[in-house]
């Protein structure tokens, strides 16, 4: 749980791409960090995808829902789209400088999106 501006603990979920491509990895280790760091809470997209009801109903129930994709394709935020779910938030790890097959997922490359992140969830 994490701090709402209001000071209310809110139930606040992060989903990411996991795809193919380099800028997939980076959002998925990414959004694996802001988990750890107890930001947001990590949920499933796969189960969101498959139409898995208790997954569906937990993302239903969250007070923000965070998306990271990893590229303009943005496949991770089309699943919440198509069960008419809110997201809060949605990065898109390819508009922050990084490009799809050119950036490895290494250390600063992961860092530099776990800050944007983190800067609009603080």
């Amino acid at each position: 749980m994490v701090k709402c501006a209001c000071g209310s603990e809110c139930n606040v979920q992060i989903y990411s791409c996991s795809g193919a491509a380099d800028v997939g990895q980076i959002a998925d280790v990414a959004t694996r960090e802001i988990n750890k760091k107890e930001l947001a809470a990590m949920g499933c997209l796969a189960g969101i995808g498959g139409n898995v009801s208790g997954i569906v109903k937990s993302a239903e129930g969250a007070d923000k829902i965070v998306v990271v994709d990893g590229c303009p394709l943005k496949c991770a935020k089309k699943n919440f789209d198509e069960k008419s779910i809110d997201v809060s938030e949605h990065f898109v790890v390819t508009e922050f400088g990084l490009k799809k097959g050119c950036s490895p997922a290494n250390n600063e490359n992961i860092q530099k999106i776990v800050k944007e992140i983190e800067n609009k969830l603080k």
